[in-house]
């Protein structure tokens, strides 16, 4: 039975069944339990067996290093699944000790299956949320790596510390301005729409892209921004034609 086909109650107590094998496997030197459910079907079965490595982590300095070597371990499966869930695992130390993981977002970056790279993507954007100086630092090495595909994970990676935080993610996102590569220019044109409409990111957003020098990408980006703040006018702080009048007053054509 699924996840959420289980009762909230039911849930719960699965919740606390799984935390529960996790912790007692590591605490035995043994991986029976974290292979089953890092390798199971179901999403919801999986995220919370990588919560629990990352609760452990916290609660019990003690099993830190076998955490470590049991993730390198399982980093080596054949099973895109628990490679998957290793990586989301990682991302959980990430969020404040990225230093200790890096080497897992390397080679999860390169992996062969796009389950792991997604899952990069995703812990890229965790970690960046709490974690931002280390993790885009790390970023930044990759944004002129010769592997298109590489270029577009970072830059969809750090869109979530840009919500907030523009400032952040602005000059590394520049760095790709004159890519010409369309899957990374269309995934740069969609972050710098998604960056901009929250309370004063706007004008973070507009000062910026005054200073880049590929005016076509810049009028694709902002035709993006125009369109955002209509997509998710429930949550823009602006209307889509505030939108409009605050770029045509304060973006130099």
């Amino acid at each position: 039975m699924a996840f959420y086909d289980l009762s909230k109650s039911e849930r719960n107590l699965l919740v606390e069944q799984i935390n529960h094998e996790i912790a007692h496997d590591l605490s035995q030197g043994e991986t029976g339990k974290i292979i089953t459910y890092f390798s199971d079907e179901d999403t919801y079965i999986r995220k919370t067996g990588y919560l629990a490595i990352g609760k452990i982590f916290y609660a019990q300095p003690q099993l830190q290093a076998t955490i470590f070597s049991v993730l390198q371990t399982l980093m080596e499966s054949d099973d895109e699944l628990i490679r998957q869930t290793v990586i989301n695992a990682a991302g959980e130390i990430g969020k404040f000790h990225f230093d200790k993981v890096q080497h897992f977002m390397d080679a999860g970056l390169f992996d062969k299956h796009h389950r792991i790279r997604n899952a990069v993507i995703g812990s890229i954007k965790k970690m960046g949320e709490k974690n931002p100086v280390p993790v885009l630092a790390w970023c930044n090495t990759y944004l002129k790596h010769p592997d298109k595909e590489i270029r577009r994970e970072i830059c969809h990676g750090i869109e979530l510390r840009g919500r907030t935080h523009p400032q952040d993610i602005l000059p590394l996102l520049k760095q790709l301005e004159f890519d010409d590569t369309k899957r990374v220019s269309d995934t740069l044109i969609h972050v710098l729409g998604q960056i901009a409409y929250k309370n004063g990111c706007l004008k973070t957003v507009v000062a910026h892209l005054n200073t880049w020098k590929n005016k076509p990408l810049v009028e694709k980006a902002l035709d993006e921004i125009v369109d955002v703040h209509n997509r998710y006018k429930k949550f823009a702080i602006l209307s889509q034609d505030e939108a409009i009048a605050y770029i045509d007053k304060h973006y130099k054509h």
